[in-house]
């Protein structure tokens, strides 16, 4: 696993790794194929998060370890989004907005998750580079993957939150490839979110007296 951890290019005299650069594109992938509500979103998901894990085990348990908790969710993503297939007219998951009894339960896991694993990366320095912001970015995604599984709007909500810590983190820690990956989700969240609201309320809207089912 060296070769994934040699140097792929310098950009900006920033040394780009070739587990930052496939691992965060393996993400664009996954968060575009979300935006259509492709079950091929988790497989790709599933695939970023080994290619990631290969390149941390054996010298960044922490996050290596961060990256097996990413399969699973995505494992668990596949499995609901295969009980969901066929709802909607082309065949895909639903878009829905959560309810505000959902809404409670994410943000309490994440703030609570959030301390949680920050005290657990402080009390072992090795588990993390930035035990705060790099437990805020872990469980925010966590999150977002578990609403994005249950085809809530929400889901482009929690990735925006996550990208307002993890571009300037990233930059500040020297993945310069990573910042520029996390300003492109971005973009490709609002037109996301945009798209996913937008079905929800057609989804929602009442089928007219008369016309067929």
């Amino acid at each position: 696993m060296n070769a994934l951890n040699s140097e792929a290019f310098t950009l900006l005299d920033q040394h780009i790794l070739w587990s930052d650069m496939i691992g965060n594109i393996l993400g664009l992938i996954t968060l575009a194929l979300g935006w259509r509500r492709s079950l091929w979103t988790w497989p790709v998901q599933f695939l970023s998060g080994l290619v990631l894990f290969g390149a941390f085990f054996g010298h960044l348990t922490g996050s290596a370890g961060k990256q097996v908790v990413v399969m699973v969710v995505a494992l668990y993503g596949w499995w609901q989004w295969n009980r969901s297939k066929g709802r909607s007219e082309d065949g895909q998951i639903t878009p829905r907005f959560a309810t505000w009894i959902e809404r409670a339960a994410m943000v309490g896991a994440a703030a609570v998750g959030t301390v949680a694993v920050a005290l657990l990366f402080k009390a072992h320095p090795s588990l993390s580079w930035d035990p705060w912001p790099d437990a805020y970015i872990f469980v925010g995604t966590i999150v977002a993957m578990y609403a994005q599984a249950r085809g809530m709007v929400e889901f482009w909500i929690a990735w925006l939150l996550v990208d307002l810590v993890g571009v300037p983190l990233n930059f500040a820690n020297g993945y310069a490839f990573s910042g520029f990956v996390y300003v492109i989700y971005g973009a490709l969240v609002l037109w996301g979110m945009r798209d996913w609201w937008l079905r929800s309320r057609k989804a929602s809207q009442p089928a007219l007296e008369g016309a067929p089912a």
